[in-house]
Formats: structure tokens, sequence, C-alpha cells
């Protein structure tokens, strides 16, 4: 699993008070990047080598201002181009979101999806989720 700790911002909140919705999947996003480098490592645009072909959140509690949010972030599916990034934000020692990207190993030039190498798969494997 990987972990990021945030603190969410006030203007992050939304007219109710808590979180606005929009902001975990912004979040979930930004916890992505140590997945991006296991296929960009140096995160060059130019020569960038994923695409996101779905992506769900699912709320289970409110989110606040004023507590940090651990971000975790796993691997719960790999396929031969494909695979699903599944995580959770938590606070308070309760998890409040979860949700799952579906990432696809791209060549941008030929716009076709590639193969998922053997040791990045490895690498997958050591943040495996069932």
């Amino acid at each position: 699993m990987i972990k990021e700790c945030i603190r969410p911002r006030f203007c992050e909140t939304d007219g109710l008070g808590h979180i606005n919705n929009t902001v975990v999947a912004q979040w979930f996003e930004g916890a992505r990047d140590p997945v991006f480098k296991w296929f960009s490592p140096d995160l060059n645009l130019t020569d960038w080598k994923l695409i996101l072909a779905k992506t769900t959140v699912e709320f289970h509690a409110e989110l606040q201002y004023g507590a940090d949010v651990e971000l975790k972030t796993y691997i719960s599916r790999v396929g031969n181009s494909s695979f699903d990034v599944y995580q959770e934000a938590w606070q308070q020692d309760k998890k409040c979101a979860s949700g799952t990207a579906v990432m696809v190993h791209f060549d941008h030039k030929t716009k076709k999806s590639q193969k998922i190498l053997a040791p990045t798969i490895s690498i997958m494997n050591e943040h495996f989720i069932e």
C-alpha cells in the first residue's frame, strides 16, 4: 500500500461545511503519482505511458475541514495492458471514501494499448489488495 497524508484546505469545503465531493477525485489522482512513476519515472509528459479509462468514487462518511486525511492506494487488478488502482480516504480512523481508477498502459503515438511488462507487474504485486 502507498500512503499519503494531506491536510484539507478551507477552500475545499462546500456550503454544507464538509469537503466537497469533487475534491476527493482530485486527491485520489494526486495520490496516484507513485503509480505514474512506475511507467514514467521522471513524470515527463512528452513520454507519458498511461491513460485513465474509468474512475469511480463512493462516499461512506463526510470528510471535514480541520483534520488530516490519509489516502491509501493499492492495486486491485492487473490485466495485460490495464490495471485497477483502488484508493481509500480515511479521517479520524474512519473510511470516508473509496474509489477505483482503471488505468491503461498506452502508447500515445500509435494510440494503442501496450502490454504491462513483468518488472512493473512485480512492483504492482507489492501493493496488491484482494
